[in-house]
């Protein structure tokens, strides 16, 4: 690629080669000189974490008699591995998503729990091909947006699930297994690999699934960023040293995250019978390292304008993975039917700890990455929550917001809203912030209170 440069380069600048294709962070460059107006041109990003079988209330629930207060010097138990950045959540009580009651359906609280959870729809009770819940408001998003970006958003996940069968009482499976739907028939499944979501963003195109073909391009073992590295350096000589600074630091991460990849790929693939045919996309073993992948990889894409949008399911609704990083081998799923068992209700409390601590980690990750004149923390609206709360209930859903938003969410503070006020509500406000004007979505039913200060 000949890069032309003028005296302000473009935001989407792409470098490109047979290779791959390597978007660009925001750099100094691209700002006018002497602009007053620089921050606005980062704009706002935003990323739905949504963890599954809900929490333990007691281990969760800040009390309180006022609507907002300052959050406490000592956070409840499940959310201690947030206390490091108690300045920079807010914790938000009372929000329900009416959608995910039984309405008279009976049991299957875990499907109408993430089909209903970005629809705010009450899913039609059917584990055939007639599925019928929503549009998420990530995807009216998207297509409000289509075309600003090189993917209109990104679906992301750790653990597989399938989209037929009867997975919760008479719900089909892909009610369980997806937050996103483009249309009120159609989930949007999550990329569980990190291999596939890094091709994509950097690739010059999907994965071979062909093993000829595969087992062919493998021996290359070429970098995404050798292929670039040409452009990359003439890039550099035209820029000054600020932004040759954010291109290394840049640069660095992403052949990081291509590196450790590669390793889980070849540990993986060892571990296989000498006959076998490598998987094309392993898929990480260890919890902390997949969920770490993939939050390097929404900050990737966020930090080079790839997407503006990506949800990322922790794990599916009745979630049967043991997590054995921390001594646990018992289901999850099962151990939160604990019939007051104290042991077991230990174990929940320690799985949801462990899931938070992954959410602090992207948290410090945001606050770490430069964004034009701050840092993608300040401009990403992040927030981390659950189609369930207490007992299978659909109200008093636990929820924690992040980032600033480009000043949407003031932090450090509990809100409790009055009960059945709708979750939709904050995805109103969430969409409108994205630059989408949305008046009304789902069973949202006015403007949401204390988010900010302005």
């Amino acid at each position: 690629m000949n890069l032309i440069l003028k005296k302000q380069l473009p935001r989407r600048t792409l470098l490109k080669s047979l290779g791959g294709i390597l978007g660009l962070p925001m750099l100094d460059a691209m700002m006018p000189a002497l602009s007053k107006a620089a921050a606005s041109q980062s704009p706002a990003r935003m990323a739905i974490l949504y963890f599954p079988n809900g929490v333990q209330s007691d281990a969760w629930n800040i009390p309180s008699a006022a609507d907002v207060i300052k959050l406490p010097e000592k956070l409840p138990r499940t959310l201690e591995p947030l206390e490091m950045y108690r300045d920079d959540i807010s914790v938000l009580g009372g929000l329900t998503v009416n959608g995910g009651r039984a309405m008279g359906d009976g049991p299957g609280d875990h499907g109408r729990a993430g089909a209903s959870y970005l629809t705010g729809a009450h899913p039609l009770k059917t584990f055939g091909k007639a599925l019928r819940a929503g549009e998420s408001m990530d995807q009216h998003a998207a297509r409000a947006l289509n075309g600003v970006t090189r993917f209109a958003s990104l679906e992301l996940g750790t653990e597989e699930g399938i989209q037929g069968g009867n997975c919760d009482n008479g719900y089909s499976c892909a009610y369980s297994n997806s937050i996103s739907w483009r249309t009120p028939s159609s989930p949007n499944p999550p990329e569980i690999r990190p291999r596939a979501v890094f091709e994509r963003l950097f690739g010059s195109g999907e994965i071979e699934r062909d093993p000829v073909v595969r087992a062919r391009r493998a021996k290359y073992q070429a970098s995404v960023l050798d292929s670039v590295l040409g452009d990359a350096k003439r890039l550099e000589a035209t820029v000054g040293a600020s932004d040759r600074r954010k291109l290394d630091e840049y640069m660095y991460a992403v052949r990081d995250i291509e590196t450790r990849i590669q390793k889980t790929e070849q540990q993986q693939s060892a571990d296989l019978a000498p006959a076998m045919d490598r998987p094309p996309a392993s898929v990480p073993e260890n919890y902390i390292e997949h969920t770490h992948l993939m939050f390097d990889l929404t900050t990737v894409a966020f930090q080079t304008d790839a997407t503006r949008i990506v949800t990322f399911l922790m794990a599916i609704e009745q979630s049967n993975r043991a997590y054995r990083e921390i001594g646990i081998a018992d289901s999850h799923h099962g151990l939160t039917h604990h019939g007051g068992d104290k042991e077991k209700i230990d174990k929940c409390i320690r799985i949801n700890q462990f899931q938070v601590a992954q959410f602090a980690w992207f948290i410090g990750k945001l606050k770490a990455t430069k964004d034009g004149d701050g840092t993608l923390f300040d401009r990403v609206m992040v927030t981390y929550g659950s189609g369930l709360g207490k007992d299978h209930d659909h109200d008093n859903l636990p929820l924690v917001v992040a980032g600033r938003g480009n000043g949407l969410f003031s932090l450090g503070r509990h809100v409790q809203y009055p009960k059945e006020t709708p979750l939709a509500n904050l995805h109103v406000a969430m969409m409108n912030q994205l630059g989408v004007n949305v008046d009304q979505f789902a069973d949202s039913n006015g403007k949401l209170g204390y988010l900010s200060d302005l």
